[in-house]
């Protein structure tokens, strides 16, 4: 299994756990409720819903990361549409996932 299927997979856990608000509104009133622990966006998000979601997660104290995967795969992960925003409601699961793209990122480096 590639090092993007892993991510992904790690993804639909938390989707199947119901451990994700999928979308910039709902990630943006997860975090104002406090219950936000990893705002990401796709690769592919546009400017505004990236600055929508880092804002969100600074102003709300929750980690942000800009993900390394499309609106469409992040889509194919949850089953709703293309989503450019999405937020972990799991601490574990966060942190797993942040761990998981960093380990991959570090191995990527690593082959370059």
């Amino acid at each position: 299994m590639s090092e993007i299927n892993r991510d992904l997979a790690h993804l639909g856990m938390a989707k199947k756990a119901g451990l994700l608000a999928v979308g910039g509104d709902k990630a943006a009133a997860a975090a104002r409720r406090g219950e936000a622990k990893l705002i990401i966006t796709a690769s592919d998000a546009s400017l505004g819903s990236i600055r929508r979601a880092k804002s969100n997660a600074e102003s709300n104290g929750v980690n942000y990361i800009a993900a390394p995967f499309t609106m469409f795969e992040l889509g194919s992960i949850t089953g709703r549409g293309s989503p450019g925003t999405i937020a972990f409601l799991d601490k574990g699961l966060a942190e797993g996932f942040s761990k998981r793209l960093a380990e991959s990122k570090k191995a990527k480096e690593g082959d370059a």
